[in-house]
């Protein structure tokens, strides 16, 4: 395999993977952490950037998830799929898995996210997963 080559995968790769988006909680803290800030979840949005460099995945950053019991909260959603919510992630070691996930993610034809190769974190945290908006139920 060529320079070109190999240069032309990692492209097509970043394309794919630009389909999802992770959305990471800014205020997003664990109960044991102080009320003030900067909260814990407005530097793992940081780290969720810095993990997504290169990789085509969109960061994006919200005020609250709604997730407060259980968090560092992030979500991962893409277009024709539907959109996962994980909670109780830390937010010094789970960056690389959410941006591992994201690329997984966006690679299923199905528009959902594979069990099977998912990063233990993204199993053990999974909150909800919610169905696109034109989703119709197959009986």
């Amino acid at each position: 395999m060529t320079l070109a080559d190999i240069v032309a995968q990692r492209d097509a790769e970043a394309e794919i993977d630009a389909a999802a988006t992770v959305i990471v909680c800014i205020t997003c803290r664990r109960p044991s952490d102080p009320e003030d800030f900067p909260r814990p979840g407005f530097a793992f949005a940081d780290t969720v950037a810095d993990a997504a460099k290169g990789t085509g995945v969109k960061v994006r950053r919200v005020r609250c998830l709604a997730n407060c019991s259980r968090g560092c909260s992030a979500a991962v959603r893409r277009e024709a799929g539907w959109t996962y919510v994980f909670g109780g992630l830390d937010p010094t070691t789970d960056a690389p898995a959410l941006i591992a996930g994201a690329r997984l993610f966006a690679r299923a034809r199905d528009g959902v996210m594979p069990w099977r190769g998912r990063p233990q974190q993204l199993k053990h945290g999974l909150i909800a997963r919610v169905p696109p908006i034109d989703y119709e139920e197959i009986e």
